[in-house]
């Protein structure tokens, strides 16, 4: 089949926007003639997400696709981080193989981490033998984020032996280095050796300009989130004038509610609202992770994968088609990827809980805090007199609730402690979408209402929820106990209503659910909790709620 399209090109390599006839045969850029005619619309390469879990947008591949293709997103390079430890390998195949099931380019990395950490428990392990087996597939193309950087930095012989199968095969490595700074920030992207090149050569956890321009000036490439969660493109965009080559965008997490919005779109409009160059921008959306990745994506060149978008004006920026290897796969705000069947697959083992279970005794006068920051993964400390055994259940006046983590693995004791910022004056949130083990986190008012939201997930194998009294709500999620096999959009509305009812009991984070799957998500600093104790994500180590 041929299909011919006369717009304006926006060029990337000439960086020059002119009329253009491009005729599309089958799946592949048959030509691209310039031609001395006032055209429509303006035609440019499809967006890439450069670094994103699928399964935080609650979805199976083949849905995410769906959404995403409305916002001209043609392509991610997906971490299945979170899939693998609640599943291991047969996780990382059931992402690949649900992929393949629609117009799409979905290229995954091999996950380096699988558990993050041995603080916490996980589903699964995967070492470097297995490492070796997943980048020789060929839907693999890099090792995903290398966030044990303590291994990186002080030689773990676990960790050095999956850099350097990546590093025999050719495959990029990412990482994952959070406010790291200095000689142990250049040890860490050099693999463990400051003499070394960079083996390392991605990070998409900074937040501070500061730490960015350091790992910019190294050779890093830095991407610049904005998911539902982490929030970084405002501190971040500066740099795409000084380093417009090094710079990627990406979302890294993204709740449904959010998919359906906006993706990497959002990124390009407020970078141009900035007043950023138009060449750079869509470079850091497209053809920049394309080359970092090498990936068959199409550049909107000739002979290359007919993989582009079309926009009514620079101006407003408005997709209007997306195509998928020649195929119209999103028009006018409309997806037209249909749904397809999807298998249920999941790990989910441990019993109810009682509401005993929840209980924490007082054992001295202050309490570590954890305090969660509007927009960040980071967390810090803070710590509290306590005059009285009521700071032994949650404090609302305080705003310094009760937090805990339970293992859905295995049936052990729950681990406590608190939280302040989530601001909730009723009831109690629960999710197991938890980064990185995907056990059960939840933070509430009270002991009832914590006990009912977390055997609600139970019940489910796997979901969010919502408790306050005899009122509850709960989105299940049977996939893996993070994922879903129903249609995206409908999931996006569940969760749009359940997000909203959380604020009516008073939080005030704009992603409350978000916000706390990253609570036990240790290797970011500053203060976590697992399902094993309350975590010290700087020296790496537990440390005790009470201060003695």
């Amino acid at each position: 089949m041929t299909k011919e399209f006369k717009s304006n090109l926006i060029d990337l390599y000439a960086r020059e926007t002119y009329a253009v006839q491009v005729i599309v045969e089958d799946s592949k850029i048959k030509s691209i003639t310039k031609i001395n005619e006032t055209v429509e619309g303006y035609i440019l390469p499809g967006f890439v997400d450069a670094h994103v879990h699928v399964e935080s947008s609650m979805l199976v591949p083949s849905e995410f696709a769906k959404l995403a293709v409305v916002h001209g997103t043609v392509a991610t390079i997906s971490d299945p981080h979170e899939i693998a430890n609640v599943l291991g390998m047969p996780g990382v195949d059931f992402m690949i193989e649900n992929g393949k099931k629609v117009p799409f380019h979905f290229f995954f990395g091999a996950p380096s981490c699988v558990p993050a950490t041995n603080f916490e428990t996980a589903g699964a392990n995967i070492d470097a033998h297995d490492i070796e087996i997943l980048l020789k597939k060929p839907e693999i193309v890099y090792l995903a984020e290398m966030m044990n950087y303590p291994g990186v930095i002080f030689y773990d012989k676990d960790v050095h032996a999956k850099l350097e199968v990546a590093k025999r095969l050719g495959k990029p490595i990412d990482g994952h280095a959070p406010g790291l700074m200095g000689e142990q920030m250049r040890t860490y992207f050099k693999g463990g050796d400051e003499k070394n090149e960079l083996l390392i050569t991605t990070d998409h956890e900074c937040f501070k300009l500061e730490e960015a321009e350091e790992k910019l000036a190294l050779g890093v490439k830095i991407m610049i989130r904005e998911g539902s969660a982490a929030k970084n493109f405002e501190e971040l965009i500066p740099l795409l004038k000084k380093y417009p080559k090094q710079i990627m965008f990406c979302c890294d997490d993204k709740h449904p509610d959010s998919l359906i919005e906006n993706h990497i779109n959002s990124h390009v409009k407020r970078a141009l609202h900035k007043g950023h160059d138009l060449y750079d921008v869509l470079r850091a959306s497209s053809i920049n992770v394309m080359e970092h990745y090498n990936l068959p994506v199409g550049k909107l060149q000739q002979g290359d994968s007919a993989d582009f978008i079309v926009i009514d004006s620079i101006a407003d920026f408005n997709i209007i088609e997306t195509y998928i290897k020649g195929q119209l796969v999103a028009e006018n705000g409309i997806s037209l990827i249909e749904s397809v069947e999807t298998e249920i697959l999941n790990n989910f083992n441990c019993l109810p809980k009682q509401v005993s279970d929840f209980a924490i005794p007082q054992e001295s006068n202050t309490i570590r805090v954890i305090e969660a920051l509007e927009g960040q993964l980071v967390t810090n400390e803070i710590k509290i007199d306590v005059k009285s055994a009521a700071f032994t259940v949650s404090n609302t006046d305080k705003d310094v609730l009760k937090i805990a983590v339970v293992n859905r693995y295995e049936n052990a004791p729950v681990a406590i402690a608190f939280i302040k910022n989530f601001e909730l004056k009723h009831g109690a949130i629960a999710s197991c979408v938890a980064h990185d083990c995907h056990n059960i986190v939840v933070v509430g008012t009270n002991d009832e209402d914590m006990c009912k939201a977390v055997n609600l997930i139970i019940e489910n194998k796997g979901g969010i929820s919502l408790s306050h009294g005899k009122d509850h709500m709960n989105i299940p999620l049977p996939i893996a106990g993070i994922m879903t096999n129903k249609n995206g959009y409908e999931i996006a509305n569940e969760y749009i209503a359940i997000d909203k009812k959380a604020k009516e009991l008073g939080t005030t984070l704009r992603a409350p659910f978000m916000t706390l799957s990253f609570m036990a998500l240790l290797v970011i600093p500053k203060l976590k909790l697992s399902d094993k104790g309350l975590f010290d994500g700087e020296t790496f180590q537990f440390t005790n709620v009470f201060v003695k």
